[in-house]
């Protein structure tokens, strides 16, 4: 967290700069095996990825008995976010989750991948930071200039967000480049930041609580600071396998959605006790510390619809920073809302998980 799981640092383990990004369209658009596999009473199986000692909202929908025709199959963990997309478009798993910016970029590569929910995001509960000692002199952008940054991976949230803040506090690309983002294991980057072998650093979830508790350190800005509330990631499927099993994306879209609503309208020591007991039945020998730091789904779009701008803005920002051709990608074409009981008609945009009227919710 990020980014089809809680996005919280906590879980981010090491993650390795995304090589997907130089892939021909070619390679990434290969997929695997065309048979899709199936459970004896006639359940569509998805693939995917998890994180240690996290629980994705996938996870959480079976969990609460929200998907009709497919059953999931973790197959292990992954690395990060533009790994898990990439593993989703070569055909090794069903679907995966990522920073919009890896998404939109993977889709300029060539990947035949559709956004079909969102996965994250910034709120009033989650959120990353972007920190600096309490006796830094580091207070603007352009103190940033020659300084480091550490962050879990690069090209992916963090390396966008950074860059994203420096060009609104007026950097110009030259001088942006003069800013070294270095990669650092979420566990060591407080230490990293505290022991001064980089200047900025990027924490969130348990890391960033802790850190905060113990206290001598500040918040440069947030992502928060840049959007307010956003969702910053989303769901994606191949789109041959969409072709395919269309009544399987679907159940696993509105099944995941109304997960993610209901985190977004449960008592948060309710849904702490869920996603522990959860973690708990599923042995995969992992701490749920992290857990007791969950703060809110950090999606603020009731049922995790995807807004347009969520996409639209990583491509006007890749088309303005000369990654991108314009004109190239257009957001419409990268996401559906089809499945999403939120936004076809299902359900009212702003009702429970089970398409209950809710007062006073978003």
């Amino acid at each position: 967290m990020s980014h089809s799981r809680f996005r919280r640092g906590a879980v981010r383990a090491l993650a390795a700069t995304a090589a997907l990004f130089t892939l021909a369209s070619g390679v990434v658009g290969c997929a695997g095996s065309s048979d899709t596999a199936t459970t004896e009473d006639g359940k569509t199986v998805l693939r995917y990825q998890g994180w240690a000692g996290d629980v994705g909202f996938h996870e959480l929908a079976e969990d609460l008995g929200y998907y009709d025709k497919i059953k999931l199959e973790w197959v292990g963990d992954t690395t990060s976010g533009p790994q898990d997309i990439q593993s989703a478009a070569t055909g090794d798993i069903e679907f995966g989750s990522a920073f919009n910016g890896a998404v939109v970029k993977l889709n300029a590569a060539g990947a035949p991948i559709t956004s079909v929910l969102s996965s994250y995001g910034a709120d009033a509960g989650e959120y990353t930071g972007y920190f600096v000692l309490d006796g830094s002199p580091i207070r603007s952008a352009r103190d940033l200039i020659g300084k480091k940054v550490g962050m879990n991976t690069l090209g992916a949230h963090h390396e966008f967000l950074v860059r994203e803040w420096l060009a609104q506090q007026g950097l110009t690309q030259d001088e942006i480049k003069q800013v070294e983002l270095t990669v650092v294991p979420p566990v060591n980057n407080e230490t990293a930041l505290r022991e001064g072998q980089i200047d900025v650093a990027a924490i969130n979830g348990i890391f960033r609580e802790t850190a905060q508790e113990r206290g001598g350190i500040r918040p440069l800005f947030t992502d928060r600071d840049l959007f307010g509330a956003f969702s910053y990631g989303t769901y994606v499927v191949r789109d041959d396998f969409l072709a395919k099993n269309k009544d399987a994306v679907a159940d696993f879209v509105q099944g995941t959605a109304r997960a993610i609503r209901w985190t977004q309208v449960t008592p948060r020591e309710e849904v702490v006790a869920r996603l522990k007991s959860i973690i708990d039945k599923r042995g995969r020998n992992e701490s749920d510390d992290a857990i007791d730091y969950w703060r809110s789904s950090g999606i603020p779009v009731a049922g995790a619809v995807i807004q347009e701008k969520e996409l639209q803005t990583w491509i006007d920002w890749l088309v303005r920073n000369g990654e991108l051709d314009e004109g190239k990608l257009t957001a419409t074409d990268l996401y559906t809302n089809e499945f999403n009981p939120y936004a076809n008609g299902t359900f009212q945009p702003e009702s429970g998980p089970d398409g209950e009227v809710l007062e006073g919710q978003k």
